[in-house]
C-alpha cells in the first residue's frame, strides 16, 4: 500500500463519502495531510484514527464521546463502556416494545379488526407513555433511598385536582429553553435571579409536598444527568440544571 492515498481513495476503501471525512476532520476526529496544492491525503497514522472513528461510531458512541476516547486526556473507559451498554439496553428494549406493538395490530388485522391510521397512532402514543414512564422509573429507583420512594408514594394524590400534567411540561420545556439560549449569564445579575424566581415558582407544586428525603433523592439524580440521559430524555439540559444550582447557591450564600 502506498505511504499516503488521497481523499477520494480513503472513501473508496471506507465505504465513507468525502463529505462525511470533511465532517469529521472539521470536529478534530482525523487530521489528514495537505499537499503542496491544499490537496488531502491520509497517511498511515491518518487511516488507522479513521477506522478507530468508524469503529467506535459503529458500536454507538457518539461524535463527542469518540473525540475524548481519542484524544489527549484521561477517559474512565469502563463507565463510558457501562454507559453505552445501558443506551443500547433501551434503545433494544424500545425497539422490542415497537415490535410487540406492531405484532399486536398485525393479530387484530389478521381477525379483520377495523383499524385506522388514528387507531394505530393512538396505540404508538400508548406504548410511548407506558415506556417513558418505565424509563422514568428506572432512573428514579437509582437514586431514591427506601424513605424516598415511600413518601413518593404517599404524596402522589396530594397534587392539586384538575392538574395538566401535559401543560406544566410545556411550561418547563419553554423555561429551559429560554435559559439555554441565555447562557452563559453571570449567575449574580438580574435576571439570572429572574430566571431562578421563575424555576421555583413552576418547582412549587413539587416543593410543596416534597418531603427532605425526596428533595435529597431528586438532586442527586439531575446532579448526576450525564450518566443517565442516554436512557430517558431529561426535562432540560445538564448546563441549564448547572445554572440553577449555582444561582441558588449563591442565594443561600447572601
Amino acid at each position: 500500500m502506498a505511504e499516503t492515498i488521497d481523499i477520494t481513495a480513503v472513501a473508496s476503501a471506507t465505504g465513507l463519502t468525502p463529505r462525511a471525512l470533511r465532517f469529521y476532520e472539521a470536529r478534530g476526529l482525523v487530521r489528514p495531510l495537505r499537499t503542496a496544492g491544499r490537496r488531502r491525503i491520509y497517511g498511515r497514522g491518518e487511516l488507522a484514527r479513521l477506522h478507530a472513528v468508524v469503529a467506535l461510531k459503529r458500536a454507538g458512541f457518539t461524535l463527542t464521546q469518540i473525540a475524548g476516547l481519542l484524544g489527549d486526556r484521561h477517559v474512565d473507559l469502563a463507565r463510558l463502556i457501562a454507559a453505552q451498554l445501558a443506551a443500547i439496553d433501551t434503545r433494544a428494549a424500545e425497539i422490542a416494545e415497537a415490535r410487540a406493538l406492531l405484532l399486536s395490530v398485525q393479530s387484530r388485522l389478521d381477525r379483520r379488526e377495523p383499524i385506522d391510521v388514528a387507531t394505530l397512532c393512538s396505540l404508538i402514543r400508548q406504548g410511548d407513555t407506558t415506556m417513558t414512564q418505565q424509563n422514568w422509573q428506572a432512573v428514579f429507583d437509582r437514586y431514591l433511598s427506601d424513605e424516598a420512594r415511600a413518601d413518593f408514594a404517599r404524596t402522589a394524590p396530594a397534587m392539586p385536582e384538575g392538574f395538566d400534567q401535559a401543560a406544566y411540561s410545556t411550561q418547563w420545556t419553554d423555561l429551559a429553553t429560554r435559559i439555554e439560549a441565555a447562557l452563559p449569564l453571570d449567575p449574580a445579575s438580574d435576571r439570572a435571579g429572574a430566571f431562578f424566581d421563575e424555576w421555583q415558582a413552576l418547582l412549587a407544586p413539587f416543593t410543596s409536598i416534597a418531603t427532605p428525603a425526596m428533595m435529597t433523592g431528586v438532586t442527586r439524580m439531575y446532579d448526576d444527568m450525564d450518566s443517565w440521559k442516554g436512557e430517558q430524555q431529561p426535562p432540560f439540559p445538564p448546563e441549564v440544571w448547572a445554572f440553577i444550582t449555582s444561582v441558588g447557591a449563591l442565594r443561600r450564600a447572601g
